[in-house]
């Protein structure tokens, strides 16, 4: 009876000692499970002289265009070029029959022969008639009918002379020649035909496409922003000799030529609400071709007081404005509405927002909320990158698509 009363006091005793170890085992282990503080990849931004860019969309279009036209009537004889290729100016396109204006010509040069014939026939009689006026031996009627007579052949030899020339320009037009270098298109007409001159018969038409026009369309609220800010000194606007402007074609490539502004429109268009901006490219390939869309990015001038934050830094929220995190001095993450409207390669550019000097985190950004503290390491070179795609899984510029189409 002891023995049993006595290892049950044991065991009790044993078991209170339990107890009493895991009560003062567990402060400790909950001491030791607090999470450290997260690490997140930083880039401190500077203010900088920024380009404003604009993206706009637009066309092309020839630089020059050329309808061939018929200007004497006559029957086609011959084409002499292939459809689609490159023509020199002066070059022949078309023979039209020149039977009847080579014989227009020549009863024309005929006819200004009898004239000169006639007027020197009267020219002579008339140097006659003046030394026999002097001696009265003939009357003034007479001489002054010889110098009227003169007169009259020295018209008609005029009227000759532009008979003939007339004669040869519209033998000339039957040789129809191309008035500039480029490409030909369609021809209208096929030999055997008959064309007008009066009514102008389109025979062809030639295109110059090197260099060749981008006709943009620049919305006019846009126009009046920059205007703003150039009067508040915020953008230096270049001149138009100084404006740069990049294509991207229709398949999304890059065209390796930079193009150069003409001229910015001043009339708004009232059905669309924008100004037409035209810009001039070389084209010494022949990639670019009339009518083809295109999207233009036409360097405006240049901000000095912007902010370039790597495209990973930058997000929007659910109202569809930018946002940054930023890491305080306190080390402590604050979520800032920004100014971010556009893009230059892989930054961003943010015009509002941002203090010289803050932390942007670029990389670790999930992992935190507004308010945390962290621990802020500095990116370098490529860091701020590589981070960001080890921390999405994929490459930071396919993370950022849809931030972009939204901005867009």
């Amino acid at each position: 009876m002891y023995s049993q009363t006595t290892h049950r006091h044991g065991a009790c005793l044993a078991v209170t000692l339990a107890v009493l170890a895991l009560a003062g085992c567990g402060p400790a282990r909950q001491a030791s499970s607090k999470p450290p503080t997260p690490e997140v990849t930083v880039v401190t931004v500077r203010r900088s002289s920024v380009p404003v860019s604009v993206e706009l969309p637009g066309r092309t279009s020839a630089y020059l265009i050329a309808q061939v036209r018929a200007r004497v009537d006559g029957i086609v004889q011959k084409r002499s070029f292939e459809e689609g290729a490159d023509v020199k100016a002066n070059q022949t396109l078309y023979q039209i029959d020149p039977a009847q204006y080579r014989a227009a010509l020549n009863s024309a040069e005929a006819t200004l022969q009898k004239a000169e014939a006639n007027l020197a026939m009267t020219t002579a009689q008339a140097d006659r008639y003046k030394v026999l006026i002097t001696g009265n031996a003939i009357s003034n009627q007479a001489y002054d009918n010889a110098v009227a007579a003169q007169k009259q052949a020295a018209a008609d030899v005029a009227a000759g002379k532009a008979a003939v020339e007339m004669a040869r320009l519209n033998l000339g037009y039957t040789d129809v020649v191309s008035p500039i270098a480029g490409r030909s298109g369609v021809s209208q007409v096929t030999q055997g035909a008959y064309v007008q001159g009066s009514a102008a018969t389109l025979l062809t038409t030639i295109q110059q496409i090197d260099p060749i026009y981008v006709d943009l369309n620049q919305a006019s609220v846009a126009g009046l922003q920059l205007r703003r800010d150039v009067a508040s000194g915020q953008v230096k606007l270049h001149g138009l000799d100084q404006a740069r402007v990049t294509l991207t074609l229709e398949d999304g490539t890059q065209y390796p030529l930079t193009g150069k502004l003409e001229f910015s429109g001043i009339t708004v268009d009232p059905a669309t609400g924008s100004v037409t901006v035209r810009a001039i490219f070389p084209n010494p390939k022949n990639i670019l071709l009339p009518g083809m869309f295109v999207r233009a990015r036409l360097e405006q001038g240049v901000n000095d007081n912007a902010f370039l934050v790597p495209v990973p830094g930058v997000g929007h929220n659910p109202q569809g404005q930018a946002t940054a995190l930023v890491v305080g001095p306190d080390n402590k993450v604050v979520q800032r509405t920004i100014q971010a409207q556009s893009t230059s390669g892989d930054k961003w550019i943010v015009t509002g927002g941002l203090n010289d000097g803050e932390r942007i985190i670029v990389a670790g950004g999930q992992k935190v909320q507004p308010g945390m503290l962290v621990q802020a390491v500095e990116a370098q070179g490529q860091t701020a990158q590589a981070a960001a795609e080890a921390d999405t899984g994929g490459t930071a510029a396919t993370r950022q698509t849809p931030v972009l189409a939204q901005a867009r």
